[in-house]
C-alpha cells in the first residue's frame, strides 16, 4: 500500500469546517499530518470545546481518509481545542463575503404581523421580473413562511458537490432561489431553540449553500431585535436594510427601534428606507375611496422624522393575503395595481442601494446600472 501526505490532505479537503463553509485544510484546522508506514497521525485544532464536537470531527476524518485513500490505514487523530482569536476591533461587527453574491439586503420589522415576509416575497418577484438573479434566505427561524409563499412547501434542497464538498442547492420557483428552515422542520411542531442553536442553523443555511450567481439576496429576518439579527450582521456584509411597518403608532414605535438597531455604531448597516404596509383599504365596490384603518402616513412621517427614505406604501387588499396563502405572490399578476405598487417600491429600494453603494470601498464593486433599465452589470 503506497500513499503520500498529499493524498491525506486531499481527503481532508472533503470535510467542511463547522459553520465556516470551507474545508478543514482551507480553514487551517489541520495543523500537521505525519505518516509512519500504514499509520497516519492527524493533528486538528477546533474551537468547539464539547466532547460531541471532538468525536464528530474524529469520525469524519477517519471516514474521509479510509474512503478516499485506503481502508487499511490506521488513523490516529489528535484534536486540540483553542479559543477563537479575538477580532481586531471587538466593537465593530463585520461580515464575511459570500462569493458571487453581489448585494445583500435585510428585510426587517420591529414587530410581528406587519407583513414583512409578504413584502420580501413580492419584492423578490419584482426584482426577478426586472431581470436580476435573486435569492431569498428565510431567516425567520421560529416562523418560516417563504417556502409556503413560493409554493415549494413540499420541496427539499438537493445536495450538490462543489469543489469536493457537499452543499445545499436552493429550491427555485418564479425565478427566485430560496432556502428556509421550513424545508427542514415539521410544520406541526414548534421550533424550540436557544439563541446559539438558531444562529448555528442560520449559518449553515448561509455558508453551506450553493447560491450561484446572485445579484440580490433578500434576507427575511424575524420580527424584533435579537440573536438572529446579530448573527446575520456578524456573518454577512449587509449592503442595506429595509424596515416594514404598518401605520399605527404601536407598530411605528417598534419600527423605530428596528431602524435604531441597524444604525448602532457597532452594527452600522445603512437603512435604505421604510415601507408602509396595509396603508389603506379600498372596497371593490368603491374604487375611488380610501379608508385609513390603521392611521394615515404613519410610516411616511416616521421616515421623515428619522431622516431615512420612504420607499412606498402597499394597500390592505384581500388578494395579497390570498395569493400568499396559495403560494402565488401577487406581484406575479401582470398589469394590476398591486404589481405596480411592488414594482415602484422595488425600484425605489434599488435606487437607494445605488446611492449607498457609491460609498463602498473599491473591493465591493457596484453591480447595478441606473434604474431606467433595471439591469445588473455582470463583471
Amino acid at each position: 500500500m503506497s500513499f503520500k501526505k498529499q493524498d491525506i490532505y486531499n481527503a481532508l479537503e472533503t470535510i467542511t469546517a463547522p459553520g465556516e463553509g470551507k474545508s478543514l485544510v482551507e480553514n487551517k484546522n489541520v495543523t500537521n499530518v505525519v505518516i509512519f508506514g500504514n499509520e497516519v497521525n492527524v493533528d486538528v485544532t477546533i474551537t468547539n470545546p464539547t466532547l460531541q464536537a471532538k468525536k464528530k470531527i474524529e469520525t469524519e476524518i477517519a471516514k474521509a481518509i479510509k474512503t478516499n485513500v485506503s481502508e487499511e490505514i490506521d488513523v490516529k487523530i489528535n484534536v486540540k481545542v483553542e479559543k477563537p482569536a479575538p477580532k481586531e476591533n471587538p466593537n465593530q461587527i463585520r461580515g464575511k463575503e459570500i462569493p458571487n453574491i453581489k448585494n445583500i439586503i435585510a428585510i426587517a420589522s420591529g414587530k410581528g404581523g406587519v407583513g414583512k415576509s409578504t413584502i420580501t416575497a413580492n419584492t423578490a418577484i419584482s426584482l426577478a421580473k426586472m431581470g436580476f438573479n435573486v435569492g431569498v434566505l428565510d431567516a425567520d427561524i421560529y416562523g418560516p413562511s417563504q417556502h409556503i409563499m413560493f409554493d415549494v412547501e413540499k420541496s427539499r434542497p438537493l445536495s450538490v458537490n462543489v469543489d469536493g464538498r457537499s452543499k445545499m442547492k436552493p429550491v427555485e420557483n418564479y425565478g427566485v432561489k430560496l432556502l428556509s428552515l421550513g424545508f427542514f422542520t415539521n410544520p406541526d411542531q414548534a421550533v424550540i431553540w436557544r439563541g446559539p442553536m438558531a444562529s448555528k442553523a442560520l449559518k449553515q443555511l448561509i455558508f453551506d449553500a450553493d447560491w450561484g450567481d446572485i445579484d440580490f439576496l433578500l434576507i427575511d429576518l424575524p420580527p424584533g431585535t435579537g440573536d438572529v439579527h446579530l448573527s446575520i450582521v456578524q456573518s454577512l456584509p449587509i449592503n442595506g436594510a429595509v424596515v416594514v411597518s404598518t401605520p399605527q403608532n404601536i407598530a411605528l414605535a417598534d419600527a423605530k427601534k428596528g431602524v435604531a438597531m441597524f444604525q448602532q455604531e457597532s452594527i452600522n448597516v445603512p437603512v435604505l428606507g421604510i415601507i408602509e404596509n396595509m396603508a389603506y383599504f379600498t372596497p371593490e365596490e368603491l374604487p375611488n375611496n380610501k379608508y385609513y384603518i390603521f392611521g394615515q402616513d404613519g410610516a411616511k412621517n416616521l421616515a421623515e422624522d428619522i431622516k431615512t427614505q420612504f420607499l412606498g406604501e402597499v394597500p390592505l387588499v384581500q388578494s395579497i393575503r390570498e395569493s400568499g396563502d396559495v403560494g402565488h405572490p401577487v406581484a406575479l399578476q401582470e398589469g394590476t395595481v398591486l404589481e405596480e405598487a411592488f414594482n415602484n417600491i422595488t425600484k425605489e429600494m434599488v435606487s437607494q442601494l445605488l446611492k449607498r453603494n457609491k460609498n463602498l470601498p473599491p473591493t465591493e464593486v457596484v453591480r447595478i446600472t441606473t434604474m431606467s433599465g433595471c439591469s445588473a452589470v455582470k463583471k
